[in-house]
């Protein structure tokens, strides 16, 4: 009955389904680079994921559509850009505690709002149950809307495919971990187990090399490893239960990693994300086809033997309609809690074009929230100084180009900007063409204020 009863209101066809579609769970964890030994990171042991790459796909090239959670979840969940739906800005409905407590008038020009996606947009997961698969979310929404009661089955800290009325029902699970956010950096948070010693990290050169600095490297590696263990709890339910043999697992972060010049920023620090799926009956292979958040939902429909609707913006990567990809990745960042900035990034994997729209301001954000980073107090000598190495200049720069390109294969930590180099500039020209066009298309609302944009676009 429920299941008709979403497909009359989601205007799908009642069709009766075979029980032989592959279950499918999420592994999704949070504030974490590629920082993996299959990715080529062997800092710290990670066998768990390693293994799941050893019989799946690694993709190479996978980014998130902004270097922040929320705006990000919008877009994996609608299969929309943040960015045309009014769901752009962290948080929108949701004052940082942080930003508040520091200056209770942060917040002053900020209306209190929740985008809204047009009539006609569901999330997917509504999709995947009116076709008959039991959907749960454990734990975290945080959409940039309020979900609708359609959206799952089950959602909360104690939502579990296990819990399906039958056996033979398909299930699209997912399990978050929130361990290796940010946040478990912070002083008041219980530390993990040491694997990593300090000494033995790289520096990116963008940091001072201080103590503290590595000390926060060496922890997030830390929590890593301890992310590791629970993904390998998570495939051992799996396989306890026999379900994994016609399971699908798509691990992945939902940006990159959670430490300054990481999360907030455009660069691969910021939006470069692990991605590994692993079919039944798979194979170890690498893939350096370029994927974005955009391609999630209808690559999870594409999985359950479904094509995407209109709405959803990105192409499937796998699965029966799976479609040849752009070659490119976009990215946005906006208002981070209450500090605005706007940024458009796109990347084809090795090359990067940036396009700051407020170049007035500094690159590095200084938010009351990340500021509880212990190594955050030396990057703000640093940047006081107003000294640093060349490496250094977005930490210490008080403003920023207008315009930004990067060759991150022979500039992994994108630090030498190449945009006025003639060697580049026909491929310049061609990114920057791409992402205006992307911008248009896609009716980007970030050059509005956010009053207008919600008077004027979210809530006419």
């Amino acid at each position: 009955m429920l299941r008709l009863l979403l497909c009359t209101v989601l205007g799908l066809a009642s069709t009766a389904w075979g029980d032989d579609r592959p279950n499918i769970v999420w592994l999704s964890v949070e504030d974490m680079s590629p920082w993996l030994g299959c990715c080529g990171d062997d800092t710290v042991p990670t066998p768990n994921i390693d293994a799941l790459a050893a019989r799946g796909t690694l993709y190479t090239n996978a980014f998130a559509t902004t270097p922040v959670c929320a705006p990000a979840r919008s877009t994996l969940i609608t299969g929309q850009y943040a960015t045309g739906t009014g769901a752009l800005h962290m948080r929108n409905g949701n004052p940082s505690r942080a930003g508040l407590a520091r200056n209770p008038k942060a917040y002053a020009d900020i209306p209190n709002y929740q985008a809204v996606p047009d009539s006609d947009v569901r999330c997917f997961p509504e999709l995947l149950r009116a076709a008959g698969y039991w959907c749960t979310n454990n734990s975290k929404q945080d959409y940039q809307f309020k979900a609708p009661a359609t959206v799952w089955d089950q959602s909360g800290r104690k939502a579990h495919w296990k819990h399906r009325p039958s056996a033979d029902q398909p299930f699209f699970a997912v399990f978050n971990h929130v361990g290796t956010h940010e946040s478990g950096t912070f002083p008041g948070t219980k530390r993990r187990p040491q694997v990593v010693d300090p000494a033995d990290v790289d520096v990116p050169p963008y940091y001072p090399d201080t103590p503290t600095v590595r000390r926060d490297i060496a922890r997030t590696y830390d929590n890593i490893a301890a992310m590791d263990a629970w993904v390998g709890r998570k495939i051992a339910e799996l396989e306890a239960e026999g379900v994994l043999d016609n399971t699908v697992v798509v691990f992945f972060s939902d940006h990159g990693v959670g430490l300054p010049r990481g999360k907030r920023c455009v660069y691969d620090s910021g939006t470069r994300v692990p991605l590994i799926v692993v079919a039944p009956e798979g194979k170890a292979s690498v893939s350096a086809r370029v994927v974005s958040f955009i391609d999630f939902a209808p690559t999870m429909l594409s999985l359950a033997g479904m094509e995407r609707p209109r709405w959803m913006e990105g192409k499937a990567f796998d699965g029966a309609f799976a479609e040849a990809g752009t070659g490119l990745a976009f990215a946005h960042a906006d208002r981070m809690d209450s500090v605005l900035d706007r940024t458009r990034s796109v990347t084809d994997g090795r090359f990067r074009y940036i396009r700051n729209f407020m170049p007035e301001r500094p690159r590095l954000y200084f938010t009351a929230y990340a500021d509880n980073i212990p190594m955050m107090a030396d990057i703000r000598v640093l940047a006081d100084s107003g000294k640093g190495t060349a490496e250094q200049w977005q930490m210490v720069n008080t403003t920023k180009p207008a315009e930004e390109f990067y060759d991150s294969r022979s500039d992994p930590h994108e630090v030498i900007n190449l945009i006025d180099n003639p060697e580049y500039a026909e491929r310049i020209e061609s990114m920057r063409t791409a992402l205006g066009d992307w911008m248009d298309r896609t009716r980007d609302m970030g050059g509005m204020a956010e009053s207008e944009l919600v008077r004027t676009r979210i809530w006419p």
